[in-house]
């Protein structure tokens, strides 16, 4: 994850050399706090895919809570990361060309990928998790070479897909521009977005999510890729080189983006509710993950208007109350990627050693989510970054 240059008004997105966007990166630190944090909240509720779940599952009441708090934070974090990943794309290449920012991206998301799928991974499971929750596993000696020679490792990305989704998504960028060869006009005066084109976002969105899931529902992944959120994942990062281009988000006006956030977050919350409440009553909870089904529908188009109304909100209000840091705040944020990548074991360390502390799942979540970004911020700090192999790439 590249450090976010600042564009403002005077310098236009064609300029070289620009400061950074505090603001940016303040996003970006707290979206990979409320990524540890999901990893936390499927420990505890079940909900979900990770490596280790504790049990028994919780009941009813408190397993609405966690999915009531995964699936909105589901709604949007990943999909604002990929518009904020593909809103510095469009700079990086113009600087760089194609062979440098190939080579670039290379190096920041593929190596940080392969030492996860070929180190973290089966270190993982086949050492943390068989030493201290299921013995049954076959032991690192034995399973490491047939986990690598299968080709298993490729599907072995952990959280770390979203790198390798992102090294693609650059790849078909950096093809596509050596294609046309001309590089887009810049264009920072260019008309904001309207409400109706935001609706068209939103109706974009729910209409191929709901099609990628007649075939690819929720729970389903190829080689680690839960392409069920894929649609959301790529038109985001296509509106971020889009916005680049137009300058559009620092032009976005303030009330706008907040006029979103303030619409979605009573209507996404009730109508939430309403689609949870319609399924429990008529037991169909199964299709909200998929198909040709009214559920999967209302699904998809609640995800779809809940993700572009927190993205314009989040991103105007940051930019205009927290577009500053103090030594915290670049603390939290030097250390953001190095958390994101390193963050399983850690974060799955701690939720093995409280499995002996007797408290309401709620309040283990909440512990185990506090607890495992500490932890891991500080072995990112204090240990990992300091590694001169590892230091170049977090």
């Amino acid at each position: 994850m590249d450090a976010a240059p600042a564009i403002t008004p005077e310098t236009g997105p064609a300029a070289r050399v620009r400061p950074r966007l505090e603001f940016i990166d303040n996003l970006r630190w707290v979206m990979i706090i409320l990524v540890v944090s999901m990893h936390a909240a499927v420990t505890y509720s079940q909900l979900g895919s990770w490596y280790f779940v504790e049990e028994p599952k919780p009941g009813r009441v408190v397993l609405v809570v966690f999915a009531a708090y995964q699936m909105f934070l589901q709604a949007f974090f990943m999909g604002l990361l990929f518009l904020i990943a593909g809103y510095f794309v469009p700079g990086a290449f113009d600087r760089k060309g194609l062979g440098h920012f190939l080579r670039d991206r290379s190096v920041r998301l593929g190596i940080p990928s392969l030492i996860y799928m070929v180190a973290i991974q089966p270190l993982t499971v086949y050492w943390l998790l068989r030493r201290f929750a299921d013995h049954s596993r076959p032991p690192l000696t034995q399973a490491y070479i047939p986990y690598l020679v299968s080709g298993r490792f490729l599907g072995g990305s952990g959280p770390m897909w979203f790198a390798v989704a992102l090294l693609m998504f650059s790849l078909v960028y950096g093809v596509c521009r050596s294609v046309h060869r001309k590089a887009p006009q810049a264009c920072p005066e260019a008309a904001l977005p309207t409400n109706a084109q935001v609706v068209g976002l939103v109706l974009a969105i729910g209409v191929s999510t709901f099609l990628v899931r007649t075939v690819q529902p929720m729970g389903t992944n190829i080689l680690n890729m839960q392409l069920c959120f894929f649609s959301q994942y790529i038109l985001l990062f296509s509106l971020g080189i889009c916005a680049w281009r137009r300058n559009w988000l620092i032009r976005i006006p303030y009330r706008f983006g907040v006029r979103w956030l303030t619409l979605v977050l009573p209507v996404g919350s009730l109508t939430w509710l309403g689609i949870i409440i319609a399924a429990l009553i008529t037991h169909t909870e199964a299709k909200l993950s998929g198909g040709w089904t009214w559920q999967s529908a209302a699904l998809c188009f609640w995800e779809s208007f809940f993700c572009v109304g927190i993205c314009l909100g989040l991103i105007v209000l940051f930019r205009d109350k927290f577009n500053r840091q103090g030594k915290i705040a670049r603390w939290l944020s030097d250390n953001a990627f190095s958390v994101y990548v390193f963050h399983p074991p850690l974060l799955i360390a701690v939720t093995l050693a409280l499995r002996s502390f007797d408290a309401p799942k709620l309040i283990k979540f909440f512990f185990a989510t506090v607890l495992g970004v500490a932890v891991t911020y500080l072995a990112s700090s204090l240990v990992l970054r300091r590694v001169p192999v590892l230091k170049r790439i977090l």
